[in-house]
């Protein structure tokens, strides 16, 4: 079976319109011929597709499943091709931005107006995406491909690590995150022996440096604390530390991830830089793109 015969517009039509001849109206060809379509699309797969009665025609169980996924991969072709009309036009200048809950653009668009009078002829697209642990690596380790640039931590060990540069834009104060139903979370501001005989969330050393001091700190000076690890920033963990009635590390601008943990600050003096992280070898609008950014930071600590 050669997969690039199989012609899942017509399958797909026959499926959603439940006969085949009105089907073949709106496919402009004959009954006949569509229904040979769908004999041998059965035929090479070796699937029944359909169930035929009197009444018409109705997807069978093998069907059902065939029909979804062929929605994607004919929905995501036609993504592809728009992408790929989308970078024929070379005179737009286009920043794509990636953006998740843990990597959100807001950030960068609450600047996007003073970038933009600097540099008018440059717009945004928003590319969202899924923060696994694949997505994540493959993303910065491959920025100007698909996604252009992405707020994440300006960290020089994580940046070494995933082989991206950064432009810092401000530094974030470390906070923690409470479970809302957590005795601590009355509190607008934690103090380190707060933390005492609770499992403190840190992901793992060597992720990035600043995460390594605060580790380095909390082991040295306060070992009261459990410091308890993990792998990935993700939406999973903070469904984990609510689920737990854990405390996890993060920084102020997650307050939002989850609605059942509160982001509160902590007395200590870590931070974590927050900025765009793009590819060591810019595009030329990106480049214009961080030029202006930085003209923009320049201006608001003046």
């Amino acid at each position: 079976m050669n997969i690039n015969n199989i012609n899942f517009t017509s399958f797909i039509r026959v499926a959603e319109a439940g006969s085949f001849n009105k089907a073949a109206e709106d496919l402009h060809i004959t009954s006949t011929a569509l229904i040979k379509q769908i004999n041998l699309l059965e035929s090479d797969l070796e699937i029944r597709l359909f169930d035929r009665t009197h009444r018409g025609i109705t997807l069978t169980k093998a069907g059902e499943s065939l029909y979804q996924d062929a929605k994607y991969i004919t929905e995501y072709c036609g993504e592809a091709v728009a992408r790929a009309r989308s970078a024929e036009r070379t005179q737009e200048q286009v920043i794509r931005i990636g953006t998740s809950p843990i990597m959100p653009a807001q950030m960068l668009m609450d600047l996007w107006p003073k970038i933009h009078e600097r540099c008018s002829d440059v717009s945004f697209k928003l590319v969202p995406f899924e923060n696994t642990s694949d997505n994540a690596r493959e993303i910065l380790k491959n920025l100007g491909k698909n996604i252009d640039v992405v707020t994440g931590f300006v960290d020089e060990l994580l940046m070494k690590q995933r082989n991206c540069s950064g432009l810092l834009i401000e530094n974030e104060p470390l906070c923690c995150a409470v479970p809302v139903s957590h005795p601590l979370s009355g509190k607008e501001k934690l103090s380190v022996q707060d933390l005492y005989g609770q499992d403190l969330m840190m992901i793992h050393r060597g992720w990035c440096r600043h995460m390594d001091d605060l580790r380095d700190d909390l082991t040295e000076h306060h070992p009261q604390i459990n410091l308890v690890n993990f792998d990935l920033y993700d939406v999973g963990v903070f469904n984990q530390c609510e689920q737990n009635q854990d405390i996890l590390v993060v920084i102020k601008s997650w307050s939002m991830v989850h609605p059942l943990l509160k982001v509160i600050p902590v007395e200590w003096d870590h931070v974590m830089p927050v900025g765009i992280l793009y590819s060591p070898q810019p595009t030329k609008v990106v480049s214009r793109f961080l030029s202006a950014l930085e003209k923009v930071l320049a201006s608001l600590k003046q």
